[in-house]
C-alpha cells in the first residue's frame, strides 16, 4: 500500500482520459494549496496567486504531451527559454512557491500523483510553520533611528549614554554624509525599552545634535535577495 503511493499511474508513456483528468485535478488542487499558503501572513499579489494555482496544471500538461518524445521535449525547452518575467523582482519566498508549483507539475505530469500530494502537504506545512514562528524575521519592536548631526560634531560615543538609558538594543547600521557634506546622517537599528518615554528620548537627542532632524520609525520591508 505504501509503495503504491510512490508509483506512477501512467506506464510506458501512454495515458487515458481518466488518468489525464486525475493528474490535472491533483495539479490544480496542489496549486490551490500552495497559493493558499502564500496568502497566509505574506503579501502576495492576485497575479502570483493565480499563477501558482495554474502553473502545476500547465507544467503537467507539457510533461504529458512530450513524455517519451525527445524531439518535442527539446522544442518545448527552447520555447520556454523565450519566456521572460518583466514585472518587479520577486521575493525569495515567492520564487520558492513557483519552484514548488513547477515540481508538483513535473510529478503529476509523470503520473506520480501520490508524491505530488505528499510533498505539497509536507512543504506547505513547513512553510506555514516557518511563517507562524516568524523564522528569520527581525525582533519584535525593532525600529530604525536616524539622527542628523553637523559635520563639526564628534558624534562617536556622543549618544551612547542615551542609548543605554532608553534602548534595550542598538546597532549602528549606516553613516553617510548629506547636504553637500555639511551634515552626517546616522542610521541605527534599535529596540526601545518598554518603560521608556519616546518624547523624552528624542528631546535629549535634539539637545546634543543641534536640534537637527531626528526620526524614529518602523523597519521598512526591503526586497529579499537569495
Amino acid at each position: 500500500m505504501f509503495n503504491t503511493l510512490f508509483s506512477s499511474i501512467m506506464t510506458s508513456g501512454d495515458f487515458s482520459a481518466s488518468q489525464l483528468l486525475i493528474t490535472t485535478f491533483v495539479s490544480v488542487l496542489c496549486g490551490l494549496c500552495i497559493a493558499g499558503v502564500q496568502l497566509q501572513k505574506n503579501r502576495c499579489s492576485k497575479s502570483l496567486a493565480a499563477t501558482l494555482v495554474l502553473l502545476p496544471a500547465i507544467v503537467e500538461l507539457v510533461i504529458v504531451l512530450v513524455n517519451g518524445n525527445i524531439g518535442a521535449g527539446v522544442a518545448v525547452a527552447g520555447a520556454f527559454s523565450l519566456v521572460r518575467f518583466r514585472s518587479v523582482p520577486g521575493k525569495g519566498y515567492e520564487i520558492t512557491g513557483i519552484f514548488l508549483a513547477m515540481a508538483v507539475g513535473l510529478a503529476t505530469g509523470m503520473g506520480y500523483v501520490g508524491i505530488a500530494i505528499l510533498f505539497t502537504v509536507l512543504l506547505s506545512s513547513i512553510s506555514l510553520l516557518l511563517q507562524v514562528c516568524r523564522f528569520g524575521q527581525a525582533a519584535d519592536g525593532q525600529r530604525i533611528l536616524r539622527i542628523t548631526v553637523p559635520e563639526n560634531l564628534d558624534f562617536e560615543g556622543k549618544f551612547d549614554d542615551l542609548f543605554e538609558k532608553y534602548l534595550r538594543f542598538y546597532e549602528y547600521d549606516e553613516i553617510k554624509t548629506t547636504n553637500m557634506g555639511s551634515l552626517y546622517r546616522i542610521s541605527l537599528k534599535v529596540i526601545p525599552r518598554s518603560d521608556a518615554s519616546v518624547k523624552a528620548f528624542l528631546d535629549e537627542l535634539r539637545m546634543r545634535n543641534g536640534n537637527l532632524d531626528i526620526s524614529l520609525g518602523r523597519m521598512t520591508e526591503t526586497t529579499d535577495v537569495l
